[in-house]
């Protein structure tokens, strides 16, 4: 089961108590305080596992707890520091404060080891004490209490470009495609229920990875759909695809204005991300049919100019382009007879 967020309550170790003791040995006239200190409690830790990619097995554990360190003893022992305890999440974890949402940290590297909870310090024994006007003190410090804290985790899948798209527009298909990754796929809508990442190669030397979500549909920066759950995991994207089915009932006019719409409801951040239109299923149709459409759509985008079927955006020299409002390219493309996946993989290396 794929789980990308959970809440959990963690706890430091509290620190043992200093001893009061005395020393007393045979021969040996007012030995004098000799109690020794308590061990300090343990720390809680959060670190990246390079082999986890889902939050799952936080499910059944909710309380992680460090060890409390062990009291002082007499002739001056000191007690044993409280183990401390490492929670290991996916990589892309954000760990954030429950009731405030603050961000606490962010897991984005590997490796990374962030302190989360300081163990209480063990007290001091009453040999610490003993002075000119008191040389048999009886008392010594209790240790320091532990830190509790409940956070919750949420895990954000880092790719490099994010498929965005209607259900069943062949986002699945095109993963597959475009890597070795194997989804899910079948002819009907919200075949995908959980993202998936897949690996691209372009040449030998250059690669990236591409993340599929489950499709969006009107409203799902409302709630509706899947959409809305799995929408965060295409945030840390450098740059997004938007896949328009020519197939579908609805124009693929309509789908990118709804798609552009919902992104800038759910996060304005994410709408003004680079993004480049693929035209899916074009061997559906003809090839006039599928010429007078692509030519048709390249019409609301001014200044492109077309190459081989590719709509290149314009260089120009303000700023148009930077603020993302255009399409770096437009490209019709069929997963199933690969037409144009290889240019697909070339432009989407070249804007990365």
């Amino acid at each position: 089961m794929f789980v990308d967020s959970v809440d959990i309550f963690i706890a430091s170790g509290k620190g043992g108590a200093g001893a009061v003791s005395f020393r007393r040995e045979k021969f040996v006239l007012q030995g004098g305080p000799d109690g020794g200190d308590g061990g300090d409690g343990g720390d809680v830790y959060v670190e990246v596992d390079n082999n986890a990619d889902t939050l799952s097995k936080f499910r059944g554990v909710r309380h992680y707890k460090a060890k409390n360190g062990q009291p002082g003893a007499s002739k001056r022992c000191h007690g044993k520091r409280g183990a401390d305890i490492s929670i290991k999440v996916p990589l892309g974890t954000q760990i954030l404060d429950f009731d405030t949402q603050e961000l606490i940290c962010d897991m984005n590297t590997y490796p990374k080891r962030t302190l989360l909870l300081k163990g209480g310090k063990g007290g001091l024994g009453n040999a610490h004490f003993k002075n000119a006007t008191n040389q048999a003190p009886t008392y010594a410090q209790s240790g320091k209490s532990a830190q509790e804290r409940h956070i919750q985790l949420e895990l954000k899948l880092i790719a490099d470009v994010g498929l965005v798209g209607y259900p069943n527009v062949g986002k699945s298909t095109l993963i597959s495609v475009l890597s070795n990754a194997k989804p899910r796929v079948a002819d009907y809508e919200f075949t995908t229920l959980v993202p998936n990442l897949g690996v691209v190669n372009v040449g030998d030397y250059r690669s990236f990875v591409v993340a599929d979500i489950p499709g969006i549909i009107e409203g799902a920066s409302e709630g509706k759909g899947l959409g809305l759950a799995f929408l965060k995991h295409i945030e840390r994207t450098a740059m997004l695809l938007l896949v328009l089915d020519v197939a579908r009932e609805q124009d693929i006019a309509s789908q990118f204005e709804h798609l552009r719409q919902e992104l800038y409801n759910f996060s304005s951040h994410l709408a003004a991300r680079p993004f480049g239109i693929v035209l899916s299923k074009s061997d559906t149709q003809g090839a006039d049919s599928m010429h007078e459409v692509f030519a048709h759509f390249v019409e609301l985008f001014p200044h492109f100019h077309i190459e081989n079927d590719v709509a290149i955006a314009p260089k120009i020299q303000d700023n148009t382009l930077r603020d993302n409002a255009l399409p770096r390219f437009i490209l019709p493309i069929s997963s199933a007879t690969n037409y144009h996946i290889a240019e697909l993989k070339t432009l989407l290396a070249k804007n990365l």
